[in-house]
């Protein structure tokens, strides 16, 4: 059986996936029809954004009912039969548990905001005002205060996200049962495991005390809380530890190297492995009118190094460059106008080629990019548009207005959410309706599956052979990863090595060519023709079998 530190998630964004009943929303009998395809392609753990009863403030993030299906995207018996179809090909199936928060229309929210004695009061985070305001001064991802007023009982929720995701209150034991069944009830169905979101934020200082001096508005205060190891090692005794085999992944939002292995180490009893936000795209509120710049290559690397080294034997990490909530990455790291294929091809061969559990996000294995989205109304995302009232709707100020597009179309969480591109059929081939429920990237016409699957070298395809070659390659599993040009400004070349066997891995991030010594065999190129041995061309990368007996000079 394929370990979690051999295999390859593939994450499913439900919605944008593939439409069954041409209503312009994906759901679970579209995700089925496409099974083959994701065996095919050779991936092992499919993830699922949340597929529950929710009334989509925040895009399923918002629950509304753990045990029941989002009616959009089908029933219980179209689950069952997902669930079914995925592992009859092998594939292990895991579910988003979405419990820091839920919606403000879940039974138990209902209930708490009737009174303060109500018995599930407690199931969330009341505070009477101070000062006549909010409780204290923390402010909400998605724009303004993180405190609401509920005039029916005059006090304040807590919502670290938007209005309608009340957070609960893991204090209250009586809650955490609450959840630790419901999680029973989804593993007893057969389901491989959790994503867990934002699994560092469950436990907060009880005493809510406002932002440290000079870190107003800095959110990662609310990761890493005192309480929540011991939340984490309950749920692993009460839940996780009695099914084999289950599968955890933590979001790890706030978690720095320095913590990381407190939650993924080997005898933590806590989760299977995280992935960080080092290297994510920072979509703070005031990002979109003064945006981040992209990290240079050296800093990217960096990152990954330093996760390696934190981890070394002791934890594990999910390793990734795309996800929902994260632009197209060939539109951050590559070049989708003059080299899309070898850039896209590229940055597959780097990800899949690291140290850790890989994660594809749909689309990225056709080379998808962020979509040219023109009005703020074209946009679907509630980050976007509350920051857009936060920041622009109220000043009327063209340039304001201007400047906040351009930045959304490069960072926003939407250009992961348009739908999947199956075809040059009319919306892409991702459903037979009229309408889609997001924008269709209109480069649908020359960047679909149809396309790639018909032609000699295609994304896809390459895709699909580096996957079998790493299946097959235990030291990109397990393997020591060695940065050999830490300081170059355009060669990412590591190495990777376990019992002996070493591989090398050099990458271009550039239209401009490289000389490197690197005289080894080849075993994999993106370019279908060999080269000069000494010349990287443009956003090209090769694996080498063999240990470099000397290195090209490190650049400044």
């Amino acid at each position: 059986m394929t370990s979690f530190k051999q295999s390859v998630i593939y994450q499913i964004y439900p919605r944008s996936f593939a439409d069954s009943n041409s209503d312009g929303v994906g759901d679970l009998r579209g995700i089925i029809s496409r099974l083959d395809y994701l065996a095919d392609l050779g991936v092992d753990i499919l993830w699922l954004s949340p597929i529950f009863q929710s009334p989509n403030a925040d895009n399923g993030y918002d629950i509304s009912d753990y045990e029941s299906i989002m009616p959009e995207f089908g029933t219980m018996a179209d689950f069952d039969e997902l669930l079914a179809g995925a592992h009859q090909r092998g594939l292990k199936l895991i579910l988003d548990l979405v419990v820091n928060h839920s919606s403000d229309e879940h039974r138990w929210f209902q209930e708490s905001r009737t009174s303060r004695d109500n018995p599930y009061r407690d199931y969330y985070i009341w505070k009477p005002a101070r000062s006549g305001g909010p409780p204290n001064n923390w402010q909400s991802f998605f724009s303004g205060p993180a405190w609401k007023l509920d005039e029916q009982t005059g006090e304040y929720y807590l919502h670290l996200f938007a209005e309608k995701q009340p957070d609960l209150n893991w204090e209250n034991p009586v809650l955490r049962q609450e959840i630790y069944r419901m999680m029973r009830f989804w593993l007893d169905k057969g389901v491989d495991g959790f994503r867990m979101d934002v699994i560092p934020l469950l436990s907060k200082d009880q005493s809510f005390p406002d932002y440290p001096e000079g870190r107003y508005g800095d959110l990662t205060t609310y990761a890493n809380g005192p309480r929540i190891h011991e939340f984490l090692q309950e749920m692993h005794r009460e839940v996780l530890a009695h099914y084999p085999d289950v599968i955890t992944v933590g979001e790890g939002f706030g978690v720095s190297v320095e913590q990381v292995n407190l939650y993924v180490g080997k005898d933590r009893h806590e989760l299977n492995m995280i992935y960080h936000f080092d290297h994510a795209v920072p979509r703070d509120e005031y990002r979109f009118m003064d945006p981040a710049p992209e990290f240079t290559l050296p800093e990217l690397k960096a990152v990954f190094a330093k996760w390696v080294d934190a981890l070394a034997d002791i934890g594990w990490q999910n390793v990734y460059f795309g996800n929902h909530d994260n632009p197209r990455v060939l539109s951050r790291f590559g070049d989708p106008v003059n080299f899309p294929y070898e850039s896209a091809t590229m940055l597959a061969t780097v990800l899949l080629t690291q140290r850790g559990t890989p994660g594809i996000y749909q689309g990225d294995e056709i080379g998808m990019t962020n979509c040219p989205f023109d009005l703020i109304g074209e946009y679907d995302d509630i980050q976007v548009k509350n920051a857009w009232r936060a920041l622009v709707a109220s000043d009327a100020d063209p340039a304001k207005e201007a400047q906040f597009l351009q930045t959304a179309n490069r960072i926003a969480r939407d250009h992961a959410r348009t739908p999947m591109q199956w075809s040059d059929a009319p919306n892409a081939g991702f459903t037979d309706g009229p309408e889609t429920w997001l924008k269709v990237n209109p480069n649908y016409t020359h960047i679909n599956v149809k396309e790639q699957e018909a032609a000699t070298n295609s994304v896809l395809k390459f895709y699909r052979n580096l996957l079998r070659w790493r299946r097959q390659t235990p030291a990109m599993h397990e393997g020591t990863y060695r940065d050999l040009l830490p300081g170059h400004p355009t060669i990412w070349a590591y190495e990777r090595a376990l019992y002996g066997e070493t591989f090398v891995v050099l990458a271009n991030f550039s239209e401009e060519p490289s000389v490197i010594d690197a005289s080894v065999d080849v075993v994999i190129s993106n370019y279908p023709m060999p080269g000069e041995p000494g010349e990287l061309r443009a956003f090209e990368a090769r694996i080498l079998k063999g240990q470099l007996e000397q290195l090209m000079p490190d650049s400044d």
